[in-house]
């Protein structure tokens, strides 16, 4: 009982008397194996709360390309027409400028198929015109410069003609003079005559009779003298109106002229309008027949033909085909709610899950995670969809190590996205979870928004 002896016994003693109450309140070795399991569970679980979790944020979206000029585009026709042939089928691979289908003409004005010689026959016709006009303008303008010529001779000549007439105008003005002085003279001398005849015969009637016929000379010269200086100012004024009128007269000859002048630029103008719309025209008929063959805008794929069969119509503008271009830039379109945008900045790594492709997922565990692919985010939209959601456009980000986005992805398909944040414990993100709060970061996000302009 004291176990005083190193040799213990109980145990022959137990299994030679086995007894039954004491194997009851044994406890079974199930339960001892479970408390183990349970206290193992329980410390791993404890073990667990303290490990780093990786906060992200999740989004949902499709595959697409990174810049516009990769994405499914739709082949258009510039003009209206009616189908002839297709040259190509859905599926075909086809090079930048390999033709798509043909088509022919729809319209009247186009018809004729020698339009284009018939317009440049009209074009040549046009331009003889303009010859013409030409000519007649260089006419016009000679006989502008020769009006002109004769105009400031004429006026020279008529300008001489008046100063003349002014300076005999002065000269008559002073024979005038003279002649009044000597009928003064002849008119005082016959006065003082006379009255010496009548009152003493100082003067002999011969004497007087000579200084009356003097008087008269001297009266008739006057008048002759007075009579011409009226002549020369008649003379005079009829210069200055010549002077007058010959400026008025070459004024409207030159004026006719410049008019007639102007009226040929006018026609001139006209006709190189003409020239200019059929010269345009002519250009216009061979870049639409240009058209008639659709081409491939870049090398790609035939995807989907929206036009078909052979005679049916297509309008200006009209959608033919969907052409996905070849080898195109992947990038993910991710959407996120409006909450979480503040939170993400370009430059964050991103897991992704394509439809198709099996995987398991930790998202806060990006290294337990299998079959997902990485990448980061370039673009951060700076509107919503109009469902409170924003896009990112997520590049390929290819760690060491880690493999490729798969070569299979096809425009369109499915993707699950997460935003990789910063490291919490794992805790802390059930108690963030438990409390609906959202991802908390270090620091604030700066430069989320990128500023750069397009080259």
């Amino acid at each position: 009982m004291l176990n005083l002896s190193k040799q213990s016994i109980s145990k022959q003693v137990n299994e030679q008397f086995e007894l039954h109450s004491l194997n009851t309140l044994h406890t079974p070795r199930s339960a001892v194996i479970l408390k183990r399991w349970l206290m193992a569970i329980v410390v791993i679980l404890l073990l667990i709360l303290f490990l780093p979790w990786q906060q992200n944020v999740t989004g949902k979206g499709d595959i697409s390309a990174f810049t516009p000029k990769d994405r499914p585009q739709n082949v258009q026709n510039i003009i209206s027409g009616r189908i002839e042939e297709w040259l190509v089928k859905e599926g075909d691979l086809v090079e930048k400028g390999d033709t798509l289908l043909v088509i022919s003409e729809t319209k009247d004005d186009y018809f004729d198929p020698n339009l284009p010689s018939r317009l440049q026959e009209q074009l040549t016709a046009k331009k003889a015109g303009l010859a013409s006009y030409q000519a007649k303008i260089d006419a016009l303008s000679q006989q502008i410069v020769a009006l002109e010529q004769n105009q400031k001779f004429s006026l020279q000549k008529a300008r001489n003609k008046v100063k003349q007439g002014f300076l005999k105008v002065t000269s008559d003005s002073t024979d005038v003079i003279a002649e009044q002085v000597q009928f003064n003279i002849a008119q005082t001398r016959y006065d003082r005559g006379e009255d010496q005849y009548k009152n003493g015969g100082l003067v002999s009637l011969s004497e007087l009779e000579s200084r009356k016929l003097k008087l008269q000379e001297t009266r008739t010269k006057l008048v002759s003298t007075q009579n011409k200086l009226a002549i020369s100012r008649q003379e005079l004024t009829n210069a200055q109106i010549e002077l007058n009128s010959i400026g008025a007269e070459y004024a409207e000859k030159i004026a006719k002229a410049e008019s007639d002048r102007s009226s040929a630029y006018s026609s001139l103008a006209a006709g190189q309008y003409e020239i200019s719309q059929l010269s345009n025209k002519i250009t216009n008929v061979d870049i639409r027949r240009n058209q008639y063959y659709i081409k491939a805008p870049q090398e790609g794929y035939v995807v989907r033909a929206l036009k078909a069969g052979i005679g049916e119509n297509i309008k200006e503008g009209e959608s033919i085909c969907t052409l996905q271009p070849f080898n195109p830039a992947m990038a993910v379109e991710l959407y996120v709610k409006a909450m979480d945008v503040p939170l993400i900045t370009e430059g964050r790594e991103v897991r992704l899950q394509f439809e198709g492709w099996p995987s398991l997922v930790f998202s806060g565990w990006p290294s337990a995670t299998v079959g997902t692919f990485g990448g980061i985010v370039k673009v951060i939209d700076r509107i919503d969809n109009t469902k409170g959601e924003y896009r990112l456009l997520i590049v390929p980000k290819i760690a060491k190590g880690e493999q490729k986005w798969p070569k299979q992805l096809r425009m369109g398909s499915g993707v699950a996205g997460w935003v990789m944040l910063d490291d919490v414990p794992v805790w802390y993100e059930i108690w963030r979870q438990l409390n609906a709060f959202p991802p908390t970061l270090k620091q604030e996000p700066e430069g989320a928004l990128n500023h750069k302009k397009a080259k």
